[in-house]
């Protein structure tokens, strides 16, 4: 009974060996074959994603992918090489233009002057130093000098604008003046009663870049109160304009109230009448930018220009010029020319679109820049390059709400700019402009 017994307990050992071997030899041949089928699926994996990658690769002569940068991804610069790391070390490594940061000011505005200064001095003129120079109708106070200075990193000069450049001239009818003024302010018309804007707007338009101050400079960057600046800036814009030779850079273009300047382009036309097409040409393409009255949208059911002004211009509060363009003949002959009309008083004619009218009478149409790599905030508009890389590169902070940015709006002409400006080309060849 005993050996019997362990015969079965004996037997069932090996039972148990045989029924553990054959599991294990099954577990074994599962695991192997599930190995061999992710293996399969691996190479198949690797072998797309290899397929895939040649393919994304295939064409980069052409995308330009091969750049040590990168493409610039939904970039909206109209130049190729403006992100490239050699072209912001030729700008910060080459001598520095003779130009200039320019704010007109009034002393009880020191918090909003410094305000854009900080902005300014630290997306751009921390790297460069460029001198800063403040401009007031009356003398600046010591506190003013003071908190400018230190803000600064460039030197700091200070100016009094004289009263004969600045001040209502004495051939303008007072009493019609007077009149002109209670009209508009019971149309509502922005700064319609307001004799200090007039100055100002006459000043910036005719007189800012005679101020003596400004003899030993060749270029200006105006800077109002109150502004910010988003991004570090990618290059120096005074380096851009000089080697590019422009003459006149903008970062917003919008329409002008029409009820601020009733006549300006009837006596812009007797003006053209007068030139005899000696220094204008009226079929160039910048005078189709303000003359043309159909946005590139809507290209296919557009019609021929009229000779109406579309009320376009560049948005002067941000402008960075070439100083010798507005000392030059030709654009004092033409302000001299409106300012005899009384516009500046009798209407409320502004300095954007004066100075947006000559650029397009007087310079070419490769003189001008529009610098859509700079963020800029002038309440209640703004602008940012929309390149989620660029943002991200250049540190740019932006809090404002979306219906604020000019550049898609109602009252944007920046697609027209598109259209006959120097950049965007693909658009022309696209619609065959």
């Amino acid at each position: 009974m005993v050996t019997k017994s362990k015969y079965l307990r004996k037997v069932s050992k090996y039972l148990l060996f045989i029924s553990c071997l054959i599991f294990s030899s099954r577990y074994i041949y599962f695991c192997l074959l599930n190995y061999s089928i992710l293996y399969k699926e691996f190479n198949l994996e690797k072998e797309y994603y290899n397929e895939s990658n040649n393919t994304l690769h295939r064409y980069d002569n052409i995308r330009r992918r091969n750049l040590r940068h990168g493409l610039k991804i939904s970039s909206s610069s109209y130049h190729d090489n403006i992100l490239d790391e050699d072209y912001e070390y030729v700008n910060k490594s080459s001598n520095k233009v003779n130009a200039v940061l320019l704010m007109l000011v009034r002393n009880w505005e020191l918090p909003y002057a410094l305000k854009s200064m900080r902005s300014l001095e630290d997306r751009f003129n921390h790297d460069y130093q460029y001198d800063w120079v403040f401009l007031n109708d009356v003398p600046f106070d010591d506190a003013f000098i003071e908190a400018t200075t230190l803000m600064a990193s460039g030197e700091t000069k200070y100016a009094l604008i004289p009263s004969s450049d600045w001040d209502k001239p004495d051939w303008i009818d007072d009493d019609y003046f007077e009149e002109r003024l209670n009209e508009m302010e019971r149309q509502n018309i922005i700064y319609g009663n307001s004799k200090s804007y007039r100055n100002m707007c006459r000043f910036n338009s005719g007189f800012f870049f005679r101020q003596k101050i400004l003899n030993q400079y060749d270029y200006y960057f105006r800077v109002e109160p109150d502004v910010e600046y988003f991004c570090d800036f990618p290059y120096d814009p005074f380096q851009v304009m000089s080697q590019q030779k422009k003459k006149y850079g903008f970062v917003m273009t919008l329409v002008e109230y029409e009820s601020t300047i009733p006549t300006l382009w009837k006596t812009v036309r007797d003006y053209i009448k007068q030139d005899k097409k000696q220094t204008i040409d009226t079929d160039s393409e910048l005078y189709q930018f303000i003359t043309d009255w159909n946005d590139i949208r809507t290209p296919r059911s557009r019609v021929e220009s009229t000779d109406r002004y579309n009320m376009c211009h560049f948005w002067s509060n941000f402008e960075i010029g070439d100083l010798n363009f507005f000392r030059s003949d030709e654009y004092i002959r033409f302000f001299d020319y409106l300012d005899s009309s009384g516009g500046f008083y009798y209407e409320r004619w502004g300095d954007a679109p004066v100075h947006s009218i000559a650029a397009m009478l007087l310079l070419k149409e490769s003189e001008i820049i529009h610098f859509d790599e700079i963020g800029y905030l002038h309440a209640p508009y703004f602008t940012i390059p929309q390149s989620n890389y660029f943002q991200l590169k250049h540190r740019c902070i932006c809090d404002q709400l979306e219906e604020s940015r000019i550049d898609f709006s109602g009252i944007s002409c920046l697609t027209r700019w598109w259209k006959h400006g120097p950049g965007k080309k693909f658009m022309r060849e696209t619609y065959q402009l």
